[in-house]
């Protein structure tokens, strides 16, 4: 059975948590990168479609 308590470990390493903070950017950057990519596959649909007669 694995020890639960460290006293080696800070209690940021103990629950498994990011010291720097690094989850918030990487979440900013994959939203914003995802909303790019929804906006751009939109306008090619767009531009690619006739004008109705």
């Amino acid at each position: 059975m694995q020890k639960t308590y460290d006293p080696e470990k800070s209690t940021t390493e103990v629950r498994g948590g990011s010291a720097r903070k690094m989850n918030l950017r990487v979440l900013v950057i994959s939203m914003v990168s995802v909303i790019v990519l929804f906006a751009i596959v939109y306008l090619v649909y767009t531009l690619t479609q006739s004008n109705p007669t």
